[in-house]
């Protein structure tokens, strides 16, 4: 094996702090590992690894292999992103997690497209609301909305949605349409509960913030559920203007305090290099937001690159 990849397999195998888990990481089997590991001591002649009922640890040697081994590989790395800059192919297998609602509406549509365009491209779209770990999961980009989650590697805020409370004309021409937000409270609130599980909307009225309390009624996991149940006239719900706008027009729903501002959904890129995005990570998040763009003009995109934010 080549000794760059015989140093992933020792960074791997100390960053899981395990055999196995640094097996299961890298698709191949604990024995393979540890040759791998054995192999590279052999090299370098100085053992690298302390195995112990806990897991994994680095010796004085390893610690300092290790050390060389993540600028190497980052160099490595970095030439890759390089040569690739020098060529307008997108390639090669490309990992990407987004949630079930971009991924049936924006997503799906938008890489099935791309792939026409680059057949050389071969696209592994995972499509649930799980916030996956881009690094131990081995995805190429994440798109999360609402929150980044928790794990390991960077992101930036790609985009800001307008929200909007919305609910079908039968159910409030027999429950009344609010004013105010206080009257909100009369009406039930389907809740989306993988976004908040509080009792409240956060509303801008008369240029003041406030947390106004709603009556809920009707919660689920699935976004599919939530449109259901709109359409069932079982309460208003919160949700991204852009992916009703049609039922807007077409008047089989209408907003809720038209007037009131409501907190933007903010939409993220998590990737597993700090360098930032390659081709096709760019080349993915520009059509998203240009078709964002185009389905609604509220859609807001930061007017400069955000600040690099670990995960």
């Amino acid at each position: 094996m080549d000794r760059l990849g015989l140093l992933k397999t020792l960074i791997t195998a100390l960053d899981e702090g395990s055999l196995s888990r640094a097996a299961q990481r890298q698709g191949i089997s604990q024995s393979a590992v540890s040759q791998q590991i054995r192999q590279l001591e052999q090299s370098l002649g100085h053992q690298l690894l302390l195995r112990t009922a806990s897991g994994v640890h680095a010796t004085r040697a390893g610690a300092t292999t290790a050390q060389h081994a993540r600028q190497l590989l980052m160099g490595y790395e970095a030439l890759e992103a390089d040569l690739e800059a020098q060529s307008d192919r997108l390639s090669g297998t490309y990992r990407i997690s987004v949630g079930t609602v971009l991924g049936r509406t924006i997503f799906g549509p938008l890489l099935l497209e791309l792939m026409q365009e680059f057949p050389g491209l071969d696209i592994v779209m995972g499509s649930d609301d799980r916030y996956v770990d881009v690094v131990r999961e081995g995805y190429d980009l994440a798109i999360r909305a609402g929150s980044m989650g928790d794990g390991t590697g960077f992101g930036r805020k790609i985009a800001q949605l307008e929200t909007v409370l919305v609910a079908k004309p039968d159910y409030l021409n027999t429950h009344g349409r609010p004013t105010t937000a206080a009257e909100l409270n009369r009406l039930k609130f389907i809740r989306y509960n993988l976004e908040n599980e509080s009792e409240f909307i956060r509303l801008k009225t008369n240029n003041l913030w406030s947390d106004t309390p709603v009556n809920v009624g009707f919660t689920a996991s699935d976004p599919q559920l939530i449109l259901q149940a709109l359409e069932g006239g079982m309460g208003f719900a919160r949700i991204v203007r852009f992916l009703v706008e049609d039922r807007l027009a077409d008047g089989s729903l209408e907003l809720v305090l038209p007037e009131a501002e409501l907190e933007q959904k903010e939409v993220f890129a998590v990737y597993p290099s700090r360098k930032g995005f390659d081709k096709c990570q760019q080349a993915i998040i520009d059509r998203f937001l240009a078709i964002v763009a185009e389905r609604s003009s509220n859609a807001q995109t930061p007017v400069k690159r955000l600040e690099l934010i670990t995960a």
